[in-house]
């Protein structure tokens, strides 16, 4: 994923926001706070009670472990059943994605279960919740780069989310700002071609990122994903499902879509 953590605007002499950082699911998981309760008692609970959120998610989706219910899933020792509902919630997820992208997402590809691109923006949504508890704070959840925001006042400034460079990661080719939304990229910047086309088992020709923006980070990490998957069709895609997304291709040119509606 190619995001840039959150780059909160201080304009009108706003304070800076207060933030956390923890390694969870292999990937770092931070936090920015702004508002009443930022730095007190309340905050740190709700943070801890989000990456708890993840680090159960983790011990039942993680494919890295021979223990989680995915792992046993996929090797038959457990029936879905058996699992836990989260995973047939992931599931349903998966298949929806599947249908949608005429089958170049599958959590199902060759001969392995791994709902990984469905598991993350999923699993950060669900952390997220406890941070939404909080009165009169604003927040941002970045999972791996993937954010999802809010700010509770229309007025206030928004948060900044740089959009990387996947040809240059030092440079950002945009800079998206989001009062309550959530953003996702999937691309070749930070793990080279890890989504493949699974009608193909290739990695997808002619694209290097997408991002896309919404309200629900589980709904734009599916489709950011989705999207690259289908490669040079990406953009086709999206504005048939009316997303507002950044397509960055190979050559280095962009196609930017923008849908009323999205975040």
């Amino acid at each position: 994923m190619t995001l840039t953590p959150a780059i909160p605007s201080t304009a009108g002499g706003a304070p800076r926001p207060v933030r956390h950082v923890e390694q969870v699911m292999g990937m770092p998981i931070s936090v920015a706070l702004r508002g009443r309760h930022a730095a007190d008692a309340r905050a740190h609970a709700a943070w801890s009670a989000a990456l708890a959120v993840l680090r159960e998610a983790d011990r039942v989706f993680s494919t890295y472990r021979a223990d989680s219910a995915i792992s046993r899933l996929d090797r038959g020792e457990l029936a879905l059943g058996d699992c836990p509902p989260e995973v047939g919630e992931v599931l349903a997820l998966g298949e929806a994605a599947r249908r949608d992208s005429g089958g170049a997402f599958d959590v199902r590809r060759g001969g392995r279960l791994d709902p990984s691109g469905v598991v993350k923006g999923w699993a950060a949504d669900r952390a997220a919740a406890h941070l939404a508890e909080l009165p009169d704070t604003d927040f941002c959840l970045s999972a791996g780069g993937d954010l999802t925001c809010r700010t509770l006042n229309p007025d206030d400034p928004p948060w900044r989310i740089g959009i990387e460079d996947p040809h240059d990661p030092r440079r950002l080719v945009a800079v998206v700002p989001v009062h309550t939304g959530a953003v996702a990229t999937s691309g070749t910047a930070r793990r080279g071609a890890h989504v493949l086309d699974a009608r193909t088992g290739r990695a997808p020709s002619g694209i290097a990122s997408v991002t896309v923006v919404g309200t629900s980070l589980t709904d734009v990490d599916i489709d950011a994903t989705a999207a690259f998957a289908r490669g040079p069709d990406a953009a086709r895609w999206l504005d048939i499902r009316g997303r507002t997304a950044l397509i960055v291709r190979t050559d280095g040119s962009t196609v930017l879509l923008s849908h009323a509606g999205d975040g």
